[in-house]
């Protein structure tokens, strides 16, 4: 029996080439396939472009078309057929990179297709890759501390309503708001209308065509700076001076 090919899971970063960790540039230059996610509303994979000017032979390189619906059926039907797809390489003896942007652990695919894949193989040979993720790049790129002293700072997708969010700024004293989308206009109006919106940050693809950074949000134009890669953050009160 042939033995089973080694998983990495690799986060390429939010969009900046250069991000790559040098020990997953050393797994990526090693494996035999790269799996690299596309949104089906894309022309391109975001991942690869992370990846400019680094040299990885295109017949390793196999795009998957990804459905980001909402339904959670739909979603577990697509990452099964995703993790058999996989699996064939795997069971054949190959070396299997997986990209995803940003970290490969936090709101990623990855984690859902290693899931996938250690239901079938409990006994997975794999490694898995921190990642800069968008909102520790936003903040470089802005100069914006995520957190001093004993602030508290939330992660989260962004609520679905302004009453939620709301509730969350008022609890802790940073937000890194992702997947945002649509919802941006009553965000922003709710910023302003708690006065915060002059100390909070904006960043969209980071390093990518279109990208937008914005130190302040409070004449930010919500047609204008809505779209998929955004991130905001959230400071509840003034930057204390030390």
């Amino acid at each position: 029996m042939t033995q089973l090919g080694t998983l990495w899971g690799i986060g390429v970063g939010p969009g900046p080439a250069g991000y790559l960790p040098l020990a997953a540039l050393d797994a990526l230059r090693q494996a035999d396939v790269v799996f690299a996610p596309r949104a089906r509303s894309a022309e391109t994979s975001v991942a690869m472009q992370c990846l400019s000017g680094i040299d990885i032979p295109l017949q390793r390189v196999r795009e998957i078309e990804f459905n980001m619906d909402s339904d959670r059926s739909v979603l577990r039907e697509h990452y099964a057929h995703l993790a058999d797809t996989i699996a064939v390489d795997l069971c054949a003896g190959r070396n299997v990179a997986y990209l995803t942007i940003g970290d490969t652990l936090t709101y990623s695919t990855y984690g859902y297709v290693l899931a996938a894949l250690r239901e079938r193989f409990p006994k997975l040979p794999h490694r898995t890759f921190p990642g800069i993720t968008s909102y520790a790049a936003a903040a470089s790129a802005l100069g914006w501390p995520l957190g001093e002293g004993k602030e508290r700072t939330l992660i989260l997708p962004c609520p679905d309503d302004p009453f939620a969010l709301r509730r969350d700024i008022e609890t802790h004293d940073i937000v890194v708001l992702m997947k945002i989308g649509a919802r941006l206009g009553w965000v922003l109006d709710l910023l302003r209308e708690m006065g915060v919106a002059e100390h909070c940050a904006f960043a969209r693809r980071i390093g990518l065509q279109g990208e937008m950074l914005a130190a302040d949000v409070g004449n930010l134009s919500a047609t204008e700076a809505m779209g998929y890669l955004a991130t905001l953050l959230i400071r509840k009160t003034l930057r204390e001076k030390r």
